[in-house]
């Protein structure tokens, strides 16, 4: 099942036995198994049937004990076991502690809701196969870049305002992949913008990063005709040393796409408006993306995403060059079509 579905379940109280919370993205873990801990609980004496324990050796067995006592005073007890991976080395008999639990899954105690959770169980164990073909697995994976914007479309449509997918694409690229950062940044910007109304570019630019998106898109326009001068003097405007600039890094690549998808859309038939919205930009910027486009191919806009990922990797550790050299060197490059 999906993290809402179990979000879903813990509203309606109607909850199962037993659930895996499996996956690396802590955010969506931490959403649901807070969720499933107050629909248990709810209704008892705070922490009296609340239990967590970390998997660790020789505490198998006491796992087993807490979910098999009765609850006190309330109709459910609540257990957690979190990092399960360190059940799965194996004891002195051959056996190990997750297979043992695989018997206790197939015949849970009725009344404890039992969350084990693990960033990295192993997908191949009889313990994960048997909770997604028995529906209590709950995938908790970080979404790739695709996804990423259309969950951002979602969150803040829960929140009761609106985005567009490509501003949610910006904010994906400079936030993602993790959804923490992106969680936090759609909080503040639906209270930045107020109940309602919808976040857009500028939002963004004001709330999230100190870079406006129309600096960046005349930055890529310089590129785009080699103007190597005007690149660099646009880019010392922009340049923000304390944020080591992932922020520009992060808005370039995001235009770069966008001309990638305008240019695919616009080689497909489509007119200049209907290209642009393909592309997930308003009709209104057709013209500026194909003026743009003026002198860049495919395989130039490729590269340019090459420079931009070696750029981000150099910032993020992978060069001792300062932040300015390395992105004033990655500009020249792409002002060369190196």
């Amino acid at each position: 099942m999906t993290p809402d579905e179990a979000l879903a379940e813990a509203k309606s109280g109607k909850l199962r036995p037993v659930y895996l919370v499996a996956g690396e993205e802590s955010h969506l873990a931490d959403q649901v198994v807070r969720a499933l801990r107050e629909a248990v609980t709810r209704q008892g004496i705070p922490g009296l049937n609340d239990d967590t324990l970390t998997a660790a050796s020789g505490n198998f067995t006491e796992a087993l004990q807490i979910a098999r006592t009765q609850p006190m005073m309330a109709s459910r007890r609540f257990l957690l076991v979190r990092d399960l991976e360190k059940w799965e080395s194996q004891k002195k008999d051959g056996s190990a502690p997750l297979d043992q639990l695989v018997e206790y899954v197939v015949d849970p105690a009725p009344t404890t809701v039992l969350v084990l959770a693990s960033t990295k169980l192993d997908k191949r164990r009889k313990l994960y196969t048997t909770a997604k073909s028995s529906g209590f697995l709950v995938s908790c994976d970080t979404p790739n870049q695709r996804e990423l914007p259309g969950w951002i479309v979602e969150r803040v449509k829960g929140r009761g305002n609106s985005i567009s997918h490509s501003t949610a694409a910006l904010l994906a690229e400079l936030l993602g992949p993790e959804l923490g950062p992106v969680a936090d940044a759609v909080e503040r910007l639906c209270l930045y913008v107020g109940q309602g109304k919808s976040i857009d570019e500028e939002a963004v630019s004001a709330c999230v990063v100190r870079l406006r998106t129309a600096s960046v898109w005349q930055l890529v326009d310089a590129v785009a005709r080699r103007d190597v001068g005007t690149a660099l003097a646009l880019f010392d405007d922009v340049f923000d040393p304390g944020a080591r600039d992932f922020s520009l890094i992060g808005t370039f690549s995001w235009a770069t796409r966008q001309l990638i998808r305008f240019d695919a859309a616009r080689k497909r038939g489509l007119d200049p408006s209907e290209a642009a919205k393909a592309a997930g930009a308003p009709p209104f910027k057709a013209r500026d993306l194909e003026s743009q486009l003026k002198g860049l191919s495919s395989e130039t806009l490729s590269g340019w995403l090459e420079h931009v990922a070696r750029a981000d990797l150099a910032l993020k550790g992978g060069s001792k060059r300062p932040p300015r050299s390395t992105l004033e060197q990655v500009i020249i490059e792409l002002c060369r079509g190196a």
